[in-house]
């Protein structure tokens, strides 16, 4: 209302102006009217565009569990600003970092209170306390293995109810981590996979990946359990004592979170590891393989941008994977003794030196 005002208020003045000047002959007084005139349009602009954008200004709500990453938080924000939403300007972002899956429900109920116009669940957990919050707020999930297995959305062409997003889902990607690992070291006969058994995405793909792999590569595929940065030590150890010849680090935040700790771990029992994480590379494993994760975050900005501008979640298909990415670390493969196949080498996306 104030803004239609201000437009009505300038054409009055401008009205005046010109019948003012149909009955002035002097040049310098029409001359100072026509200034007074373009002063006035030119802070009637100002005041317009100001009030525009505040008055579009949205909040959005951020969750994850542990640290933040940087590189994936700028791909985020790098999607967001690719689609002309800058924080700080036009949008305003709570971040909130819960500590473990214990501090998750305090972090969910304060961004809930703050009814912000949708929140970006960074992960399953998230994803899954955000949903049992709320109905009303839409959530955008990055990244989540089996979106429909955990129960987030109905299908992923179809997801129902305030939650879409972007999915890691592809059939099968364990089953490859474990080929890959094995080209690495062929003549394993054991290859154990560390899991948390609070992650119900691990629990999805023990039971539906690891009987296909077993049988394929003709491997035994025993589970070890962490559920706590203690036992993450003892976890490794007791693969070292049943003679594992290689650990598959299942994702998660407990892992992720402590991926330095899980690596070294790793090259002192002398278990070669793949993880699908590459920060677990970065961190000194071995090997990751899996989705571009910063691919997905930078295509989240396109998911709040559509809901900002009106769209359902419901009506938002989940998107899958387009980028996967190979990450070696010879370095690690040096302090393992480990001569890394030329034909994985050449296939590789980073070869960490």
């Amino acid at each position: 209302m104030t803004l239609w005002l201000d437009r009505w208020n300038a054409y009055t003045y401008w009205t005046q102006m010109w019948d003012a000047s149909l009955f002035v002959r002097d040049d310098e007084v029409k001359t100072m009217k026509r200034r007074k005139f373009i002063t006035a349009t030119a802070a009637l602009l100002v005041s317009a565009s100001r009030s525009w954008a505040q008055g579009t200004r949205r909040r959005l709500g951020f969750l994850a569990i542990g640290d933040r990453s940087p590189p994936l938080l700028a791909a985020f924000l790098d999607g967001l600003r690719n689609h002309g939403w800058i924080d700080g300007q036009n949008l305003i972002i709570e971040y909130r970092f819960a500590q473990s899956q214990d501090d998750l429900p305090a972090r969910v109920a304060e961004l809930v209170a703050l009814s912000p116009d949708l929140i970006l669940a960074s992960g399953p957990q998230p994803a899954l306390a955000l949903k049992s919050a709320t109905a009303s707020i839409p959530i955008v999930f990055v990244p989540v293995g089996d979106p429909v297995g955990i129960g987030l959305v109905q299908s992923l062409s179809r997801p129902g109810g305030n939650v879409t997003g972007l999915a890691t889902l592809v059939p099968g990607i364990t089953s490859k981590e474990i080929e890959i690992l094995w080209e690495v070291v062929p003549s394993a006969s054991k290859i154990v996979v560390l899991a948390n058994p609070r992650n119900q995405m691990h629990r999805l793909s023990i039971a539906r990946d690891l009987p296909q792999a077993a049988q394929k590569l003709a491997v035994a595929l025993p589970v070890i359990e962490a559920t706590t940065v203690e036992e993450l030590d003892i976890a490794i150890a007791s693969a070292a004592a049943q003679h594992a010849d290689a650990m598959v680090v299942l994702g998660d935040p407990l892992t992720n979170d402590n991926a330095t700790q899980v690596a070294a771990l790793a090259v002192k029992h002398r278990l070669p590891t793949i993880n699908i994480f590459r920060q677990f590379v970065t961190d000194g494993g071995l090997m990751s393989y899996g989705p571009d994760l910063a691919d997905l975050f930078f295509r989240a900005g396109g998911f709040v941008d559509k809901i900002l501008k009106g769209a359902k979640p419901s009506d938002l298909p989940v998107e899958q994977p387009t980028k996967f990415h190979l990450a070696i670390n010879m370095k690690t493969a040096n302090a393992l003794g480990l001569a890394v196949p030329p034909t994985l080498l050449v296939h590789a996306d980073e070869v960490i030196e």
